[in-house]
């Protein structure tokens, strides 16, 4: 149940991919045993594989639901597709089946099928398979539902089936049993060291990079790793003076709100002793010893001095500042923003702000509220940050208010993480490569209907504290916590302390009230309240990342590139980790989970266009335009 307290809805956000819905023939709860479950996945994917190998496209309503989903990673074409129902599917496959060629769909040998009821009155068998396409190999899950039409049950893959590449054929990364020797035994004249082979790699000395990353942060450094071992020549340059600053040099007490299982970087997990709360100087630590590990080429206090595109070339030239001040350019094929997801801050002026005695400060720039004590502090801003930093203002002494302009979610660390990521992201539950695939499988359409089921479940635990929010004035809403994450970035707070303070009256709210003008000892609202302050911390957020593509690199690349984050008309996210609206340019950004994941597909996709196994879909689409083919 919802809690009874009265929840104010937020805006509304225009979702106009089609809307996920149980169709009622495929309602029910079903009981089966393990054998016939696998029985029943087995004939499903061979059916399945058969129909694909045999290009049979207008007989999918064998195998599908009308209304199923197929969620594609790289498989079909060069970019995140999301197709509903059999018709979109049989055309998508129609027009590019024989050059993908599917094949080779077989259960995985180390996963088995299994029955599984993910709301009351659903059931569906879940499988994990393998597959291969004429360039690649990939891994895939599917969802059978039981079709209840008729006199005997039947099961489809009603809603879902999603397929991803995993490596391309004849470019396999080199582990286990073909992992380099790291030595050449016998006479080696004019032998080169590691270190000596390192330094060489690491500051291009006699050659390009091919992949340029501004961004030395989760973004950077996962793709970084993936290029890497794809033998794809890459450098990271940052502005920050060590790895790791990014997190290091934001507030003094953030930790991470996401636990251990959610955030393991690519290739090398955290240890087995790790915190479950990672604390920011921590990672910042361990983003070091990665780069390190992974052999890394980082160029840091190195600042990016825009950056210019010869279309004609396909390549970039791209002008750094190095640390003595000289600048060296670089010319690689590819560049790509890992700035995270977000863009330049978001800071608004106010009336008299010029007047006030006190400090106006972004949340960004924000470090410590221990200067503070025995004085006044707001905080405008009622997310992740701004909770935080009213936090740290109350335990270092301030007295402080936080400032909620419109509505917040809010969810408890305890009850939240624990059911949100339940059977997926937790100690015992399974691999992260596994636990990413079956997240990932879940189309967005779908995640908003699971999602509410999942907010009811946390907003019924969370019930006294939702409570006693709403009697202090705090408004709450109820747009569950990913689909916020995924159409806005923002607009929540995960509790691990703040919510409590506020709840008891501890931190004060201001709800409702914008800000009519600053005073020079304070705050006054549109209501007419006065709050005197000796700090402003603007939690007011971000802009969106081509703002940070418009300063960073160059104002016409910016205007090139479709809008960041947010969900598209399909309901896969906006331009980030997949093709940007301009050439050879990409942005990397999001939380860790999303960048170990996604840095691989972006990878895969740079490494197809660097061996010429695919075209960049801009420069596809440029010479449609030229031959004037759509």
């Amino acid at each position: 149940m919802a809690p009874s307290v009265q929840v104010q809805q937020p805006p509304a956000v225009t979702k106009q991919f089609p809307p996920a819905h149980f169709p009622a023939e495929l309602q029910g709860t079903q009981n089966v045993g393990e054998r016939e479950v696998k029985n029943i996945a087995t004939k499903w994917m061979n059916d399945f594989n058969d129909l694909l190998t045999a290009h049979a496209y207008d007989k999918l309503e064998s195998v599908f639901h009308t209304e199923c989903w197929w969620r594609d990673l790289l498989s079909m074409k060069m970019d995140h597709a999301l197709l509903h129902t059999t018709s979109e599917i049989s055309a998508a496959l129609k027009q590019c089946g024989q050059k993908v060629q599917f094949q080779k769909f077989k259960l995985s040998p180390d996963h088995e099928p299994v029955l599984q009821a993910p709301l009351a009155g659903i059931s569906w068998i879940q499988g994990i398979f393998d597959y291969e396409t004429k360039i690649a190999r990939g891994r895939g899950l599917f969802r059978l539902l039981p079709n209840s039409a008729g006199s005997q049950i039947q099961w489809k893959c009603s809603f879902t089936i999603f397929t991803s590449i995993e490596e391309l054929i004849g470019y396999e990364e080199k582990f286990g049993q073909s992992r380099p020797a790291g030595v050449s035994h016998g006479e080696n004249i004019g032998r080169e060291s590691w270190a000596d082979r390192r330094h060489r790699e690491h500051n291009f000395i006699d050659s390009e990079p091919a992949v340029v990353i501004v961004g030395a942060g989760q973004a950077g450094l996962n793709l970084a790793a993936h290029l890497g071992q794809l033998n794809v020549p890459t450098l990271i340059i940052d502005k920050h003076e060590r790895i790791g600053d990014n997190w290091r040099k934001r507030y003094r007490f953030l930790v991470l709100h996401d636990p251990i299982w959610y955030d393991h970087m690519s290739y090398i997990p955290f240890p087995k002793h790790w915190p479950v709360f990672t604390p920011k100087d921590k990672l910042a630590d361990w983003f070091e010893s990665y780069a390190a590990s992974m052999e890394l080429n980082v160029w840091m206090k190195t600042a990016l001095q825009g950056a210019t595109f010869d279309e004609d070339a396909g390549v970039w030239t791209v002008p750094v500042k190095q640390p003595d001040g000289t600048v060296r350019d670089l010319h690689p094929k590819h560049l790509v923003l890992a700035t995270g997801h977000s863009g330049e801050p978001n800071i608004p002026t106010f009336v008299g702000q010029d007047d006030f005695k006190g400090k106006i400060v972004h949340s960004s720039q924000h470090t410590t509220g221990g200067d503070f004590k025995g004085k006044k502090a707001i905080v405008v801003g009622c997310c992740n940050s701004g909770h935080d930093i009213a936090h740290d203002f109350y335990e270092q002494g301030a007295e402080t208010t936080i400032v909620q302009r419109s509505s917040t979610y809010i969810m408890s660390s305890e009850n939240g993480l624990r059911i949100l990521f339940e059977n997926l992201y937790e100690e015992n539950g399974p691999p992260v490569e596994d636990a990413d695939l079956i997240f990932h499988s879940i189309p967005n359409p779908l995640h908003c209907i699971l999602q509410e089921a999942t907010a009811k479940r946390i907003a019924e635990a969370d019930r006294p504290l939702l409570e006693k929010l709403q009697k202090v004035g705090f408004k709450l809403d109820d747009e569950p916590f990913l689909i916020k994450y995924f159409t806005r970035g923002g607009g929540y707070y995960l509790d691990v302390g703040a919510s409590s303070l506020i709840a008891d009256g501890k931190i004060k709210v201001k709800q409702g009230q914008e800000i009519k003008r600053f005073l020079e000892d304070g705050v006054e609202f549109a209501d007419g309240q006065v709050i005197k302050a000796d700090i402003v911390v603007l939690a007011t957020g971000y802009q969106s990342m081509k703002t940070t593509v418009a300063k960073l690199v160059s104002k016409d690349v910016a205007a090139k590139c479709k809008d960041v984050w947010g969900l598209d008309e399909q309901g896969e996210l906006n331009s980030i980790w997949r093709n940007s609206g301009h050439e050879n340019f990409y942005l990397m950004g999001g939380n860790l989970a999303l960048c170990r994941y996604m840095s691989k597909r972006l990878a895969l996709f740079i490494k197809m266009i660097e061996t010429g196994l695919r075209t960049h879909p801009e420069k596809t689409r440029e010479l449609s335009d030229q031959i004037g083919v759509e």
